[in-house]
């Protein structure tokens, strides 16, 4: 009897399961992100280095390139443990990922090479959609994304049409792949889209991925397409000609797009961020990430053929063609396991370098993120509060100047006459960064960071809200008027170079001539130590009671009398 129970027990088990298996890979990604974080401890798992030696044997879950980074993304939901059921998953989706890529259209009147293989498809029947836009009309169509260019077919009334190809493999044409908005008419209002400019197209290419809310789709296509401009660019900065070693390049690009699409299968509900799938997209934008580039170009120039454990290797086992013959896999000496283990090691000893610099780059860019969700009335008070140390030191200077410390003025009067005279003005700086240095030394030894955490801002004041409504517009007033005296200036400026007004610009040239022949006469470190004498002087009595009030009116007229250039604003372009 008891038997029997077991028995039943078990059968009712596994027939729901029987019979709603679509059903119950459609919910594990929702058990993933929900329920998995509670069972942290109840299921068998597997540990970042465990991980990362795996994917250094089988280049399939992960790159050892990237590896790390792969597992914290997969893992996030988790506490950092890759459970047995979510590597089941992530395995079947890269599977399945394959095959679907396999089965794909040709892209219409497009014959594509032996070694190009599809990496992503959007805008058929069975997926979202992709649209064109081309001025202020759009055109929706189906998008293909190979390793080695992209191709757009606008749907026709039957079939496509014959597929725009954008080649993406030429390294020495400079591609730029940005994010931008669409909308109705030409008007920027969605910003789901992304814009392809290069010196072969006339004008760009805007693709738009439509979503309700998020722009997901767009993010994933801009990574993607950034990734084979990077693959390309990668081979040949580097030099990498040989057909096996820009296959395995190739290949393993192939693997990082794989994965990126089987882990935002298995993380519907939080997709992952598609570079730390993608070993140049990271790398390109992750301080010191060339160091790593430059240790994986390293390490695919030592491999001398084709060994089981190569990306190109695990690839062909799946069924993928492609152009590279593995008749070349042979055995590898001591010596060249040997060699091939040291490159191994510098190179996982470069990524830590790598991790511990992107850990100091992200705790700097957290509080830097905290500064810029300030408002402007926020950010022009913290402004304030900077400058006020400067705002201190300006009234000395400006006593030293005025003569108020007659003392003072003479002793830096003398001291800048002589480090010019005697040309000693790389001393000095070296002197003034020294004294900087000594400063940080002693707040250093006195902890003054650490006792000064922060930076205390008072956002109060003193004034009513119409107190502070007028002042704003008295401010508003003052910036306009400052804005319109420097349009003013450069346009008298612009005049005089052209020849707008010949009178004022004859005196002009007469002076810049003089002062050109004193340039080459007198040397120049006499004419600097005049300058620092008049400016000096300027600022004194002696010069108050040598002013000319009309010499100084003379210049003024002289200056208000320049024409300027008359100025038309359009609303339309011109």
């Amino acid at each position: 009897m008891c038997r029997e129970s077991l028995a039943k027990e078990n059968e009712d088990k596994r027939m729901p399961l029987e019979g709603n298996v679509g059903q119950m890979h459609d919910d594990i990604p929702l058990f993933y992100s929900d329920i998995m974080p509670f069972l942290v401890n109840e299921e068998k798992s597997v540990g970042e280095d465990a991980f990362v030696w795996f994917a250094s044997l089988i280049p399939l879950v992960a790159d050892v390139v990237n590896a790390r980074f792969t597992f914290e993304t997969l893992t996030a939901p988790t506490a950092s443990q890759l459970h047995f059921p979510a590597y089941d998953r992530f395995l079947k989706e890269i599977d399945k990922c394959i095959k679907y890529l396999q089965k794909q259209e040709t892209p219409t009147g497009v014959e594509l090479s032996e070694n190009e293989f599809i990496l992503h498809v959007e805008g058929t029947s069975n997926t979202h959609r992709v649209v064109r836009h081309i001025g202020a009309t759009s055109w929706p169509g189906r998008l293909t994304l190979t390793n080695r260019a992209l191709y757009f077919e606008a749907s026709g009334v039957v079939s496509y049409e014959t597929a725009l190809k954008i080649d993406l493999s030429r390294a020495d044409v400079g591609h730029q792949v940005k994010e931008t908005s669409t909308g109705p008419w030409g008007a920027p209002l969605f910003d789901k889209a992304i814009a392809y400019e290069s010196s072969e197209l006339s004008e760009p290419l805007v693709l738009e991925f439509p979503e309700m809310t998020s722009s997901t789709r767009r993010d994933h296509w801009l990574t993607l397409m950034k990734e084979v401009i990077l693959l390309h660019r990668f081979t040949s900065k580097f030099n990498i000609e040989h057909p096996v070693h820009v296959w395995e390049i190739h290949a393993r690009t192939i693997f990082g797009v794989l994965r990126l699409h089987a882990a935002r299968e298995l993380l519907r509900i939080s997709p992952p961020a598609p570079a730390n799938f993608l070993i140049f997209s990271l790398y390109e934008d992750l301080p010191k990430g060339d160091y790593v580039l430059a240790e994986l170009a390293n390490a695919v120039k030592q491999a001398t053929g084709l060994s089981p454990c190569t990306a190109t290797s695990t690839l062909n086992g799946l069924n993928v063609s492609h152009g590279v013959s593995l008749s070349n896999r042979k055995d590898a000496s001591e010596e060249e396991t040997s060699s091939q283990a040291d490159t191994l090691k510098s190179l996982e000893t470069t990524i830590d370098q790598v991790r511990e610099e992107v850990k100091e780059v992200s705790v700097a860019k957290a509080t830097v993120e905290e500064m810029k969700e300030e408002g402007i009335g926020d950010s022009l008070l913290i402004l304030v509060e900077l400058a006020s140390s400067i705002k201190n030191v300006l009234p000395w200077l400006q006593a030293v100047v005025s003569w108020e410390r007659p003392t003072i003025a003479l002793c830096m009067i003398g001291f800048v006459l002589v480090v010019i005279y005697k040309e000693w003005v790389g001393f000095a700086i070296a002197v003034v960064l020294m004294s900087v240095v000594g400063t940080m030394l002693w707040a250093r030894r006195n902890r003054i960071g650490e006792r000064h955490k922060e930076i205390v801002v008072s956002a109060s004041s003193d004034k009513t809200t119409m107190e502070s409504i007028v002042a704003a517009q008295h401010s508003l007033k003052n910036l306009h008027e400052i804005v319109k005296t420097t349009n003013v200036a450069i346009l008298r400026i612009w005049s005089i170079l052209i020849g707008k007004s010949p009178k004022q610009a004859n005196v002009v040239m007469r002076a810049m001539i003089g002062i050109a022949v004193l340039l080459v006469v007198v040397p120049f470190k006499y004419i600097l130590m005049w300058l620092v004498l008049c400016f000096f002087v300027a600022n004194s009595k002696i010069a108050k009671y040598m002013c000319s009030e009309q010499g100084n009116r003379r210049l003024r007229e002289w200056w208000e009398s320049i024409p300027i250039i008359p100025v038309r604003t359009m609303n339309s372009p011109p």
